[in-house]
């Protein structure tokens, strides 16, 4: 039988000050008082954090790739930088980030990931005037590259950086 989580005195704080809430909370937990936690808001909010962890993965993970494959199949000199420079950016907050499990769950979804950033990476070739007809329709990149600081790929239009 499962057992059904009722509210606490500290649901109306979860509504009026979330973060009062969050301290008194924190509190609770420090203070070994686990009869006194708001377990249902607790529960959602961990949730929610989870979520927001995996989505920061998914979006980041998306726009590195977008901006890789604009560096290997545009043939313009500009923005290159600013795609080397959203790439570094990405990685890094990535890194600090990305756990085994997270890691895990990116890898499985890669081919996800890589059919919405080869949709807008096509839409930014297209709103530059270049064709995006010949970007790959798998994702051409290992993980391990789209994560490296010092990985870029080739271009194949001829553009060395």
């Amino acid at each position: 039988m499962a057992k059904t989580l009722s509210r606490s005195a500290d649901s109306a704080l979860y509504e009026e000050d979330f973060y009062r809430w969050v301290e008194r909370q924190a509190d609770l937990l420090r203070e070994g008082r686990l009869r006194d936690l708001d377990v249902v808001h607790l529960l959602e909010e961990v949730e929610d954090l989870g979520a927001n962890l995996k989505g920061m993965a998914f979006s980041r993970t998306q726009q590195i790739i977008r901006h890789l494959l604009k560096l290997q199949y545009s043939a313009a000199a500009e923005p290159r930088r600013l795609s080397r420079q959203s790439i570094r950016d990405q990685r890094d907050e990535l890194e600090l980030h990305l756990t085994s499990s997270l890691r895990n769950l990116v890898q499985s979804t890669l081919g996800t990931r890589y059919a919405v950033a080869r949709r807008r990476a096509a839409e930014d070739l297209k709103e530059s005037g270049e064709s995006a007809d010949d970007l790959p329709e798998a994702c051409p990149y290992m993980l391990e590259q789209i994560l490296s600081h010092n990985w870029f790929p080739a271009n194949v239009r001829g553009r060395q950086d």
